[in-house]
């Protein structure tokens, strides 16, 4: 990122607006790396780089019609609902919910994956490794989904952005291991949580060439094209410097660097988890995620429970009934810390909530 900069500066190696979609540097990099060496065919026109997966998944739904509707797992990451909302899809609001959204319910009696919708939908959300409770779907049930939405021509927003967690190998990291996803989902994956870009900003979706939208009339419309047409509209491309670091993190001593930093923190969670088990918690996550989801006490609301680590244990965590109705009842913490902060949190956890 340093000697981007340094190019910046003269005017022989200035570069002013970049591809919209991003350089050819990076695309190519993200495509050897994230793709083709998992047996993935994806190419570099179907990349997209951008500020965050965040700005992508909450600009994508932008493609779709007022009407169309939405199902997301709950609990849930909140943008993906909150930019439903915004868009006016939601309908009213009563008891926790809105009446237009299909809410697919992920608690421990599922195993936190999200059941098939029993009514039609246009739009899926599906987080895996997911926030906030860590869990992965399997590849049998990513083809479960793959294959009811083909059959009812649905689209999948598959936000793998915690995919560098994953230590299971048989765990799939990319919807696109699963056969016939390029017909049905857009993947958004980052480098905030992976590398550390969170301050610095860089991301990337996948809109294969294959993805066709049909509209109301039966017409149908390239994915990509239109995806291109709306960042070109509303989007000038992340900085070069910006994506010269990222180009880095592809690198053998960029994959060291965040390998070892990745391992450090899946090191933290199980500090966490050891600690919630002394405790006597139930707790899940923490082996495939960054995150661990525990089950507050009983009695206790997600609320309360935050209050009594704050205020008695001087811990900061994620009450579960910010992310849903269904994340009643339970905790996020985060393995986002030094080992040294982590293992002090644990000694008070294991003392403290006994």
């Amino acid at each position: 990122m340093k000697k981007a900069c340094d190019e910046m500066a003269h005017k022989d190696t200035f570069r002013g607006y970049g591809p919209y979609e991003g350089y050819e540097f990076l695309r190519n990099a993200i495509v050897a790396h994230d793709y083709q060496a998992r047996g993935v065919n994806i190419a570099a026109d179907e990349i997209f780089v951008s500020d965050g997966a965040k700005s992508d998944v909450a600009h994508f739904q932008e493609l779709f019609s007022a009407d169309a509707r939405v199902a997301l797992q709950d609990p849930v990451y909140p943008v993906y609902l909150d930019t439903n909302v915004m868009a006016g899809r939601s309908g009213a609001f009563a008891n926790g919910q809105f009446a237009h959204v299909i809410y697919l319910p992920c608690t421990a009696e599922n195993n936190f994956a999200p059941a098939l919708p029993k009514e039609h939908a246009d739009i899926v959300y599906l987080c895996s490794p997911n926030n906030p409770t860590g869990s992965v779907l399997t590849r049998a049930q990513l083809q479960t989904w793959v294959d009811w939405a083909l059959e009812h021509k649905a689209i999948i927003l598959f936000d793998s952005a915690y995919e560098a967690f994953i230590t299971q190998p048989d765990l799939p990291h990319s919807i696109y291991e699963i056969a016939g996803a390029e017909k049905c989902a857009v993947e958004f994956r980052s480098f905030s949580k992976t590398a550390g870009f969170t301050g610095t900003r860089c991301a990337y979706c996948v809109v294969p060439k294959a993805l066709k939208l049909t509209d109301g009339a039966g017409n149908t419309y390239s994915a990509n094209d239109l995806w291109m047409r709306h960042q070109s509209t509303k989007f000038n491309g992340v900085s070069y410097p910006v994506q010269r670091g990222a180009e880095a993190f592809f690198s053998a001593e960029g994959q060291a660097q965040t390998r070892k930093a990745i391992d450090g923190y899946l090191a933290n969670a199980k500090v966490i988890l050891r600690a919630l088990d002394q405790a006597g918690l139930m707790a899940y996550g923490g082996q495939n995620a960054p995150y661990i989801w525990l089950k507050t006490p009983q009695g206790v609301t997600s609320w309360d429970f935050f209050d009594k680590m704050l205020n008695g244990l001087q811990i900061v965590g994620t009450p579960g009934s910010g992310f849903g109705l269904s994340g009643e009842g339970y905790f996020r913490l985060t393995a986002f810390n030094s080992p040294e902060q982590t293992q002090k949190a644990a000694a008070r956890i294991a003392a403290g909530l006994k």
